[in-house]
């Protein structure tokens, strides 16, 4: 017999299989997600969720897609968080601490809570690339972030309201206009798209009947 746990969802007592995430717990229990689902592979950030279980007074935030219930569990999915996205013209700026100061000076308000640390739903090291965007270390912060999927949860917990994830994606645009070598093989291909070499292939292939289409990919996986 499936083993059944109780989850709390939004204030309202549920018995679920153990087996399922809270987003599947959320379906099977009559919710019908219309926002904040997404890709449910754990890339797009848009289920974030904050939890906690019975007499444990630690808030914890997690992806819906990627955490399995478990008994007892007090659950609330986050809203939309706006992170505030400054404009600049990635041409035009230069990989030097002066950007941060003139895009995003709050991150010179960091007080080393780690509240965005410890709140990560990718375990990444968020006030570590921080301190490396403060000191215009944007390879380093480019790496440390890599794996950032923007879900806000840490933006969310700070004090100083720094939106970490614009922070570290201006770091890793930086690093990759100005401080990676050049990728001859892109410049290349970029150059050709532009050049049109493709667009009779890209019409052909349009003009294909669609299982055709599906025919030609299922051998392509088939050969990998």
């Amino acid at each position: 017999m499936e083993e059944m746990v109780n989850v709390f969802l939004f204030g309202k007592k549920y018995s679920v299989p153990s087996n399922l995430t809270i987003m599947g717990a959320m379906e099977y229990s009559g919710y019908q997600l219309i926002r904040g689902c997404g890709c449910r592979n754990g890339f797009c950030g848009a289920c974030a969720t904050i939890y906690r279980i019975k007499n444990d007074r630690d808030l914890h935030a997690c992806l819906a897609c990627q955490t399995k219930v478990e008994n007892n569990m007090y659950v609330a999915t986050l809203p939309y968080f706006p992170l505030v996205k400054e404009l600049y013209d990635i041409k035009k700026v230069t990989p030097d601490e002066q950007i941060m100061m003139q895009l995003y000076p709050e991150i010179y308000s960091c007080i080393g809570c780690n509240a965005c640390t410890k709140s990560c739903t990718q375990g990444l090291n968020v006030m570590q690339y921080i301190a490396y965007a403060q000191r215009g270390e944007f390879k380093k912060c480019a790496e440390e972030s890599f794996d950032c999927i923007m879900c806000g949860v840490c933006s969310s917990r700070c004090p100083a309201r720094i939106s970490h994830p614009q922070v570290a994606i201006l770091a890793r645009r930086l690093t990759g206009k100005y401080l990676m070598p050049s990728a001859a093989h892109l410049t290349n291909r970029v150059k050709e798209i532009e050049n049109g070499d493709f667009d009779q292939m890209l019409e052909d292939l349009m003009q294909k009947p669609i299982e055709e289409i599906k025919e030609l990919y299922n051998t392509r996986e088939i050969e990998k």
